[in-house]
């Protein structure tokens, strides 16, 4: 199974950046708008995702713990047999803060593809909370 993760440092709250990233139904508009084109609530812990080049997936919402700053999703469609991604906000002394990123996916030969598309997304979630 690949393991991917990726963190960056944020010049932004960890409040700020965590209630972006817990409004799991507005990616597009206020976590990551340059990756993320559009967000639809398919139900209460299903959304689908469009990202900006065109690859759509759809995503079960496992949990948004507001207590840790933690959301976990699991993509339920092909072209995965698994994948489980997370991501959480920790707060750093000098009021910035650190977005770190986890995915666990299967097949393995998809791991160039997903690593680039997290690495573009955690790129874009800092260049949009750091203007916020």
């Amino acid at each position: 199974m690949a393991s991917i993760h990726r963190e960056v440092r944020i010049q932004a709250s960890a409040d700020q950046v965590w209630d972006a990233m817990r409004d799991v139904g507005a990616l597009h508009t206020r976590l990551c708008p340059g990756f993320v084109i559009d967000t639809k609530m398919e139900a209460k812990d299903v959304r689908l995702v469009t990202f900006a080049n065109g690859r759509q997936a759809r995503e079960m919402i496992v949990s948004v713990d507001d207590a840790a700053r933690r959301v976990c999703w699991a993509i339920v469609d092909e072209p995965f047999v698994h994948y489980n991604g997370a991501a959480h906000v920790t707060p750093l002394d000098d009021g910035a803060c650190r977005f770190t990123w986890l995915s666990d996916l299967l097949p393995n030969e998809l791991e160039p593809t997903v690593t680039a598309m997290i690495e573009a997304g955690i790129a874009d979630i800092k260049r949009t909370q750091e203007r916020t």
